[in-house]
């Protein structure tokens, strides 16, 4: 949850070359998809002897485990979890990446009051905690919004990646050479028919890598919205241990599954980027 602490959005949302090589990709400091070298292609890569390595613990530890074997019980158990954990994971990133694109156009507006209540809302939203954003939107909102704990967890997630998100957009669409807008200006499109008929296409494949990051940063970060109420893969798991006293075990598979998550879609975030990459190279 670090970067959620109130990091500068200019530092964050700085524009650099990616690690893949691809000089049309945003690559943001810090995030999750840069955890998966492009070059690190080995059998005995470590991101195959990471995920491989989990799958088979958790074969080990479900089948062959000696008996008694709690692990059985637990897999029987954390399962509901792991579908509300990828429901709030989806619904937030939907609601992230709409709320993202209105911030990102705002930071960018010329209009003076749109621009800072964008700008106000990223620099409030970032300088706050996500866990206390939780807390707030849930305890302090929640009564008078009638909000439960799956809305609460959305909202405040969203909420928070959106600002993020944001900067994401804004940094996409300042990478677009200005000529783009200027021909599109001389063809006889308005600034708006431009934006979006020219502008934002190019944006969103440049900006898919970080995206694709942000939505892996935030499925870890679902982890806090136990705390509300919602039975997510960590709540299950807290539930088994808390009437059978298998905490290690029961912690041990909700850990192996979440690696295994995080690191199949850093893998596919690693894929997109090379993808784009190899489609810079022919189209130069």
């Amino acid at each position: 949850m670090g970067k959620k602490d109130g990091a500068s959005p200019d530092t964050e949302a700085a524009v650099r070359p990616s690690t893949t090589g691809n000089k049309n990709t945003l690559a943001m400091p810090g995030t999750d998809g840069l955890l998966v070298p492009g070059s690190d292609k080995g059998i005995f890569s470590a991101w195959n002897i990471s995920f491989f390595g989990a799958i088979a613990l958790i074969v080990y530890l479900r089948f062959i485990a000696a008996k008694p074997n709690p692990y059985a019980d637990i897999f029987a158990f954390v399962p509901d979890g792991l579908i509300s954990t990828f429901g709030v994971t989806i619904a937030s990133v939907f609601f992230a990446l709409i709320l993202g694109l209105l911030a990102g156009l705002g930071r960018i507006a010329k209009t003076k009051a749109i621009n800072l209540i964008a700008t106000v809302y990223v620099e409030v939203v970032r300088g706050i905690p996500l866990l206390v954003q939780l807390f707030y939107i849930y305890y302090a909102l929640g009564p008078l919004l009638h909000l439960k704990g799956p809305a609460s967890a959305i909202l405040a997630m969203s909420i928070c990646y959106g600002a993020y998100l944001g900067e994401i957009f804004r940094a996409g669409i300042q990478s677009i050479p200005k000529g783009q807008m200027e021909a599109a200006l001389a063809l006889g499109m308005t600034r708006t028919q431009a934006l979006w008929r020219v502008i934002l296409p190019q944006t969103a494949r440049v900006i898919l890598p970080p995206i694709g990051n942000e939505s892996i940063a935030l499925l870890k970060d679902s982890s806090l919205v136990s705390i509300l109420a919602v039975s997510d893969l960590l709540r299950r798991g807290r539930e088994y241990a808390s009437t059978t006293f298998y905490y290690l075990e029961s912690f041990t598979v909700v850990a192996l599954i979440y690696l295994i998550m995080t690191l199949f879609f850093s893998r596919l975030v690693g894929l997109m980027e090379a993808r784009l990459r190899n489609r810079g190279k022919r189209h130069n």
